[in-house]
């Protein structure tokens, strides 16, 4: 068994890896820490009462270095990438599910801060896991990717080569509100998001330039990636629709189904895609469909799952060696 720990365990990234660590077969969970610790696991997650016992201390470097072979990084961008070096430097394998990671150092800056660790920035490994399996299999560095990335990238990626480069590519993407973290505002206050819906950041969100950097990277094409975001009335679940244009008549369809017959998390539906059906799991429901040569693709995800916390399991999986599909949770929260 290798010993993991969760540091930035009191979000929902983090109840989600603790929730499927504690029944990993390969994976023992020995540290829990945040920012200010001085608590246990079950004051921090009253579910999980009677369920595990773990105190959840002060973050340590040093502590971590001696308890564990691999620690997942659940914490805001910025503050991820000075303790993800440090326990790099220590040997430590590391999955950072902040953006910290992801994005080549110009498109970091640019969209963020100042990156503090040049020297490891360019050892991660994007964890797309159906696109990046093979490289993390060998690094120490998984940066998990963005959820709207992630659902808008599963679905479009494997269409790309059928795009016609000089336009415009539409991302409209709904997200449930655990999307937006456990910190309180004034978009997240019950009376304002209960039996509404609207969109935030449109066309200056953070994750359009993560979605054009990795289209160009994987198949070496510049998109204009257009993207708008907006939250829904549910706790979890995403929904992404891509609105393309093809320069030849293909099969989108069956494009996909060629593309993913071998990927067992990603499921291509007959029919548009929904929220429920993916809420709870790792796997991701794509559909597809053209009209003419105006493509419609649409994508779901648990976005705090195969957003965030299933996708950095799948990663650390192979890491350390383990089938990628290890503790990754399958059954969706029906009804």
């Amino acid at each position: 068994m290798i010993k993991v720990g969760i540091v930035g365990a009191s979000g929902y990234t983090g109840l989600e890896l603790i929730k499927m660590l504690i029944t990993h077969n390969g994976f023992t969970l020995s540290y829990l820490a945040t920012t200010q610790g001085g608590i246990d696991v079950e004051a921090l997650h009253p579910s999980m009462q009677d369920i595990i016992s773990l105190p959840v201390e002060k973050a340590d470097a040093t502590v971590v270095a001696e308890r564990c072979e691999l620690v997942f990084l659940a914490l805001p961008h910025k503050a991820s990438m000075g303790f993800a070096k440090a326990l790099l430097d220590k040997g430590v394998k590391v999955v950072d599910l902040s953006a910290d990671y992801r994005l080549e150092i110009d498109t970091y800056e640019e969209n963020y801060c100042p990156h503090e660790d040049k020297e490891h920035i360019n050892e991660s490994v994007y964890a797309l896991i159906e696109y990046y399996r093979e490289a993390l299999k060998t690094t120490n560095l998984a940066a998990g990717p963005g959820c709207y990335p992630t659902a808008t990238l599963l679905g479009i990626l494997p269409l790309v080569p059928y795009l016609d480069a000089n336009a415009p590519l539409f991302v409209d993407a709904k997200s449930g509100l655990s999307g937006a973290g456990k910190n309180l505002s004034e978009n997240a206050h019950y009376v304002n998001m209960n039996e509404n819906i609207f969109a935030y950041k449109a066309l200056s969100h953070r994750h359009e330039p993560e979605i054009a950097e990795k289209i160009e990277k994987v198949h070496g094409v510049k998109l204009n990636v257009n993207f708008v975001p907006h939250l829904i009335p549910v706790t979890r679940g995403e929904l992404v629709s891509v609105y393309g244009t093809l320069k030849e008549d293909v099969n989108p369809l069956a494009i996909l189904k060629e593309h993913y017959k071998d990927d067992p998390f990603i499921r291509i539906r007959e029919n548009p895609v929904d929220i429920k059906s993916t809420a709870g799991t790792h796997f991701c429901d794509i559909y597809a469909i053209k009209k003419g040569n105006a493509l419609f693709v649409s994508s779901a995800i648990d976005n705090i799952l195969r957003g965030a916390s299933s996708q950095a399991l799948a990663a650390a999986n192979l890491m350390c060696g383990y089938n990628e599909g290890m503790g990754l949770p399958v059954i969706p929260y029906m009804p």
